[in-house]
């Protein structure tokens, strides 16, 4: 997988189900927790400082003809209710069994991604603008013995890049996406619907070259303190020595992070250790595994995963040495 694609990725899943899990897991009972913007209307009015925007800021060196493309991605919570067939008509319950598989009602999530762009830096000197614009909807999933209705809210708002030239090659960077979408009130739990969750950003520079935030060099310092990134972190991605992308996360990383070359996949926890996280996932008993199965169709992927680990595959954790350097 693209090494950009693969960060984006761990990033835009982080804290999506922790281990062991599990729906009925106390952990797991709190969700979306991280990196969601909630409704404008929401954030201002409810007192928790929950917030309704996300701001990029950070330096490039270029010129006037130098295009730039902003994604931002971020996930819509599905709701996934299972339904049992009845005398022809479907119920709603709380669990299904078809086709000697379980299935719980629970909540997923969608991918989104809005993408403003490619512009001229000369043209982005006047902000752009693309509406967030996601209608309502449902599918339904046929089962055996009953389906899975999968169902979403509206949402709506805006994504904004604009570019000012600081003298020079120099350019101040920002990116925006704000949540517009209307709130007729409720619970923090029914806001979640309504909210982009662990939201990012990915900036593409094409014939230009950014500035790293972690360590500016030194005679753009005081530009790069000017930078107001507001619930983000931009650094730099890609292969080392790159630097035509940046991805601003929710979570504090370091220039060029790699995924370990080591790990089989993702476990929604790249802050733990692979090693650590699979051990438990396979010391989980016979009926801990059903309700993982049975909890979410990427969980479930998890344990398949783990389970099929060869003791080579498995080895292969334990630790890697990645350079040898001369202490003086």
């Amino acid at each position: 997988m693209d090494p950009v694609r693969a960060i984006a990725d761990a990033v835009l899943y982080e804290g999506y189900v922790l281990w062991p899990y599990r729906r009925s897991a106390l952990k797991n009972r709190k969700r979306w927790t991280l990196a969601g913007f909630y409704p404008r209307a929401y954030s201002e009015t409810s007192g928790t400082n929950d917030p309704w925007f996300m701001q990029t800021q950070c330096l490039l060196l270029g010129n006037a003809g130098d295009a730039l493309t902003v994604r931002m991605r971020f996930l819509q919570v599905v709701w996934r209710q299972a339904l049992r067939r009845v005398r022809g008509d479907l119920e709603p319950v709380d669990e299904l069994v078809s086709g000697g598989e379980r299935h719980l009602s629970w909540e997923e999530a969608a991918e989104r991604e809005i993408v403003l762009g490619p512009f001229g830096l000369y043209e982005l000197e006047l902000p752009k603008r693309a509406a967030v614009e996601i209608p309502a909807g449902s599918v339904i999933e046929e089962l055996p013995e009953g389906a899975l209705m999968r169902t979403w809210r509206s949402l709506s708002g805006t994504l904004e890049a604009s570019a000012e030239h600081l003298g020079g090659h120099v350019y101040r960077l920002t990116a925006r996406l704000a949540n517009e979408t209307s709130w007729p009130g409720g619970t923090r739990e029914e806001v979640l619907g309504r909210t982009f969750v662990s939201a990012h950003a990915v900036l593409e520079a094409d014939g230009a070259s950014f500035v790293s935030m972690t360590d500016p060099p030194a005679e753009l310092r005081e530009e790069a303190r000017g930078c107001e990134n507001v619930k983000t972190w931009p650094v730099l991605v890609g292969e080392k020595g790159r630097r035509d992308t940046v991805l601003s996360s929710p979570i504090i990383l370091y220039d060029h992070p790699e995924i370990a070359p080591e790990s089989p996949g993702d476990l929604f926890d790249g802050t733990e250790i692979d090693r650590l996280l699979i051990m438990n996932v396979l010391s989980l008993t016979d009926e801990e595994k059903e309700e993982v199965r049975a909890t979410d169709p990427r969980v479930r992927e998890i344990l398949e995963r783990c389970e099929s680990l060869s003791p080579e595959e498995l080895m292969r954790l334990s630790g890697a040495i990645r350079e040898f350097r001369m202490l003086r």
